[in-house]
């Protein structure tokens, strides 16, 4: 089995792609390696493994070669498409459409997509709830599922909130923020801090990816929500798991987040097929406090 990842060199990718050759299987990693190439120099002498650096905009060279597809490339969440959007709709919109016209009946295709899209009702939400996309990162992701939703040999996964360790690490992320002002700044401030998201470990989210791939046949033509029903949680009780192990203050400041999104998302259609992360909040929250110890963030974030 031929398998492609593209984005492997990013957040979630490095800890797919690490997994999936920890599995045995021969995989490409495809990405345009705008953050560098470190975050992989540690699987790049895996003769399992075949490093492609390439831009998604101009199409994936050799498509039909591969068995599955996880399609990861993209970019990822507020600021950054907040950013760039004309990239984002190039890479995140455009360049799903040129998938969705070169894939073949039998590949298979894992699409990432979020539960961002899911806006700021506040309610609990399923697959089945009205999307509401209320940032241009969810609003490109949903025209991307709407792409693809018509193809039989899709996977959907709607991504809770990424949180944990990974070579590529990304601070604009809440959990992985908030624990490194705790650590660092000794001090978060909460901008609506009753808005609720959902979570989820980078390691389970790669893990959901391989589930996906393994009961496709069980998931294909389907879209769902990834994470798990424990894990939803506000900023402010996100702050609090925090503060009983780091010591720092909390400020609750009366601006409003740019960031408007505050939904509780249900994730029994992933569960009953048999995915269920392993990984809580505070798992996460013990590995960053070790990490944050010695690291040092710098922004690599440039326009593209």
């Amino acid at each position: 089995m031929k398998i492609l990842v593209t984005g492997g060199a990013g957040y979630k990718g490095t800890v797919l792609v690490r997994k999936l050759l920890d599995q045995g299987y021969d995989v490409t990693l495809l990405d345009n390696f705008m953050y560098g190439y470190e975050p992989v120099m540690h699987l790049a002498t895996n003769r399992k493994l075949e490093i492609i650096k390439h831009d998604i905009r101009n199409g994936i060279p050799g498509m039909k070669d591969y068995d599955v597809i996880f399609h990861l490339a993209g970019i990822s969440g507020f600021p950054a498409c907040a950013s760039n959007p004309h990239s984002a709709q190039l890479i995140n919109v455009e360049a799903v459409r040129q998938i969705s016209r070169d894939l073949s009946p039998g590949q298979m295709l894992i699409n990432a997509s979020t539960t961002s899209m899911y806006g700021k009702s506040g309610e609990p939400c399923d697959e089945n709830t009205p999307v509401d996309p209320v940032s241009s990162y969810a609003q490109t992701k949903h025209a991307a599922e709407q792409i693809l939703h018509d193809k039989p040999n899709v996977v959907s996964l709607r991504f809770a909130t990424v949180f944990g360790f990974s070579t590529r690490m990304r601070m604009d992320l809440m959990v992985n923020d908030f624990v490194y002002k705790a650590v660092k700044e000794k001090v978060i401030v909460l901008f609506d801090s009753f808005a609720k998201r959902t979570f989820i470990h980078v390691e389970d989210a790669a893990d959901c990816y391989i589930f996906a791939m393994k009961n496709f046949e069980l998931l294909k033509g389907g879209i769902y929500n990834a994470g798990g029903n424990n894990l939803n949680f506000s900023k402010e009780e996100i702050a609090e798991k925090i503060r009983k192990k780091v010591d720092f203050s909390i400020i609750n400041s009366e601006v409003k987040d740019k960031d408007l999104r505050h939904f509780i998302v249900n994730f029994d259609r992933i569960e009953k097929m048999g995915f269920k992360p392993a990984r809580t909040v505070e798992d996460g929250i013990d590995e960053l406090i070790r990490i944050y110890g010695f690291y040092e963030y710098f922004s690599h974030y440039k326009t593209i």
